[in-house]
């Protein structure tokens, strides 16, 4: 999005070849942007001009930081376009970064209930100071890229500092960002001019995402021998808070060769098997593994006494009632767990996990059930693994890879 936003030719190495990072390259070639393609190990050339009216709707996929987003550029540009997605990002709430969007001046109707399709009509927008009611990187981003693309001053204020990466981005390339602690505001946006792409075109090497390592971190945590390095992990800390985490779990991971790649600290993660214990995960912790929540259950079923996560209720809008759908599903291999209000309580096990588990097409269930199914004794039957492909379509292969390296070790 920011190399469409850019003037000129950017190149960005390392780019996750997702679903999600497609359906975003789709919609930014309707609106006219030129983009080589995303695919695994390729070097993804953009080249930009004015964005032009989309001749049909945008289909976000399952992308909700696709459509989120998207809505905050195209708010500030004078462009009519309809927005939508499939039916799981139909089911998804939009009024949390329209109801902003509309205080600023854009025009934008959504379906019944403040869901997709929304169609939006962009232009003249004006300042914003917005107390976001919950802790959002997606609301925020939205709102600094419409400041961005409009050219008007904007400050979100929200109960918890959110991930940070639209912020560190925007400073990298020049534009002027301030930060008092959970505050975020970008004074004026007089680098950009609406009329024309004046953000600099740039070269990126994109780090591991964190929220997909995760899910190998704990696949050597519940390993029974060996050691797992996995390289290149960025380590925003707005992503990291599964590491602290695991640490008090009794599982320390050893972050080693630390360095910067472009605005983002990037390293290399070392992990062995450990023995778990059950902790307490408090709300203010959420922001910043909210996506780890379904893999830290799956951990939490194989530790030694209850594992609490408070202030997870935002789960229950994701690509399924992720919170509701980690309790069945643990239920269904045999752990004790609950989803009460904002809530999910989980009373580990030894016993070995047997069951059926409906990821709800929902990529984060079906891997982090997948993990659990490497564990001694398990028989875990996943209802579908396709969607997987949203943000990790090698998974399985690299799950099968590093299995058998330790087969090969013992």
């Amino acid at each position: 999005m920011f190399a469409a936003l850019a003037k000129g030719k950017s190149e960005i190495s390392g780019i996750l070849a997702g679903e999600d990072v497609k359906s975003t390259a789709r919609v930014l070639r309707q609106l006219g942007a030129e983009i080589t393609g995303v695919r695994d190990g390729a070097r993804v050339t953009v080249h930009t001009s004015r964005f032009t009216p989309p001749a049909s709707r945008l289909h976000c996929g399952n992308s909700g930081t696709t459509t989120r987003l998207l809505l905050g550029i195209l708010a500030g540009k004078r462009i009519r376009a309809t927005l939508t997605g499939d039916a799981s990002l139909r089911r998804r709430p939009m009024r949390r970064v329209t109801d902003p969007l509309r205080a600023m001046g854009a025009r934008i109707t959504e379906s019944e209930g403040g869901t997709l399709p929304a169609s939006l009509r962009g232009g003249r927008l004006g300042a914003i100071e917005h107390v976001s009611p919950v802790a959002s990187a997606q609301v925020k981003s939205a709102l600094l890229l419409a400041g961005l693309t409009a050219g008007v001053a904007v400050t979100v204020r929200e109960p918890q500092a959110s991930r940070d990466h639209t912020e560190r981005m925007l400073r990298w390339l020049g534009e002027d960002i301030r930060r008092q602690t959970s505050d975020v505001s970008q004074p004026s946006a007089v680098s950009y001019q609406p009329s024309a792409n004046q953000i600099r075109e740039f070269s990126l090497a994109v780090p591991g995402d964190p929220s997909s390592a995760a899910f190998l971190v704990a696949l050597a945590v519940l390993a029974e021998g060996g050691e797992l390095r996995i390289q290149n992990v960025g380590m925003n800390p707005g992503r990291t808070g599964f590491l602290p985490v695991l640490a008090r779990m009794g599982a320390p991971v050893e972050v080693t060769n630390v360095r910067e790649v472009g605005p983002e600290p990037v390293a290399d993660l070392i992990v062995k098997p450990a023995r778990l214990r059950g902790t307490t995960i408090v709300a203010t912790e959420v922001p910043s593994l909210v996506d780890e929540v379904p893999i830290l259950a799956v951990l939490a079923g194989r530790a030694a006494g209850e594992t609490v996560f408070r202030g997870v209720g935002e789960l229950r809008v994701k690509e399924s009632d992720r919170l509701e759908m980690i309790a069945r599903n643990l239920r269904a291999v045999g752990v004790d767990a609950e989803a009460s209000g904002d809530d999910l309580q989980v009373r580990g096990s030894d016993a070995p996990a047997r069951g059926s588990v409906d990821t709800a097409k929902d990529h984060r269930l079906a891997m982090a059930f997948a993990v659990l199914g490497t564990t001694s004794g398990a028989d875990v039957r996943l209802s579908e693994r396709k969607s997987v492909s949203v943000s990790y379509p090698g998974f399985f292969q690299d799950v099968r890879r590093i299995g058998r390296a330790s087969r090969h070790r013992d």
